[in-house]
C-alpha cells in the first residue's frame, strides 16, 4: 500500500478512483486482479481508459496510468502481506482519508472474492520473477552498412518481442540477428521445443 505520508499526487489518484462509477471501477479492478492471478498477460490501460471514457469520466493518460499503478500496488501488496478484505480497507483508510465508501466497498468485495488466488500467484511469482512473452514479430531486411555485417547487402532478421513484465507493464524489445545468428537461435528454439514435448 502507498505510504502513510500522502502526497498531493496520491490524493489526486484516490480522488480520480472515487470519481469512477462503481460498475466501471469493479470491471477495472477485475481486469487488474485477473492479471495478478496469472489469468491475463498484462493490464491494458488503454482498454481501461476507454471504459472510463464511455462512462463519462474524462481522465488524461497519466491519470489513468496512476490509477492502474495504484490499484496494482494496492492489490499486490495486500497479496504479499496476506491481508483480509477488512485489513485491506483499514490500511487504505489509514493511508488516505479521501476514499469514498462505495469505492472501498468494491475493493473489499473483490479482494474477499479474489484475494486468496492473488496471494497464491504472488508466492509463485516471487520464486519465478520473469516476464511473459505476449507477442513475437519478425522481419527480414537487407543491411546496406552495419557494425556487425562486413559486406554490403547482408541479410538480417529483426525480432520484436512484446513482453508483460512482472510489474504488469507491457514493454517491447527489438533486436537484429545476422542469418547465422538467426539459424543458431532457431536451432536452440527447436531443441527447447523437443525437450518440452518430453515433459
Amino acid at each position: 500500500m502507498p505510504a502513510a505520508d500522502v502526497t498531493t499526487g496520491e490524493d489526486k489518484t484516490v480522488d480520480n478512483i472515487c470519481r469512477i462509477p462503481p460498475d466501471v471501477l469493479s470491471e477495472s479492478c477485475r481486469h487488474i486482479l485477473a492479471y495478478l492471478q496469472g489469468q491475463s498477460s498484462g493490464v491494458d490501460s488503454v482498454e481501461i481508459s476507454q471504459s472510463f471514457h464511455r462512462a463519462g469520466v474524462r481522465l488524461d493518460h497519466e491519470s489513468v496510468q496512476s490509477i492502474v499503478r495504484h490499484l496494482l500496488l494496492t492489490f499486490r501488496t495486500a497479496g504479499k502481506r496476506g491481508l483480509s478484505g477488512d485489513q485491506l480497507v483499514l490500511k487504505l483508510e489509514e493511508a488516505n482519508q479521501k476514499w469514498a465508501k462505495a469505492s472501498l466497498q468494491i475493493i473489499h468485495g473483490l479482494w474477499c472474492e479474489h484475494g486468496v488466488l492473488v496471494q497464491a500467484q504472488q508466492e509463485l511469482q516471487d520464486t519465478l520473477s520473469v516476464g511473459q512473452l505476449v507477442d513475437l514479430q519478425w522481419k527480414l531486411g537487407l543491411a546496406i552498412s552495419s557494425d556487425t555485417c562486413r559486406s554490403l547487402n547482408s541479410p538480417f532478421v529483426t525480432l520484436s518481442l512484446k513482453i508483460a513484465e512482472p510489474s504488469g507493464q507491457i514493454s517491447q524489445r527489438s533486436f537484429e540477428l545476422t542469418v547465422p545468428q538467426f539459424q543458431n537461435f532457431h536451432k536452440q528454439l527447436k531443441e527447447m521445443a523437443a525437450l518440452m514435448e518430453t515433459v
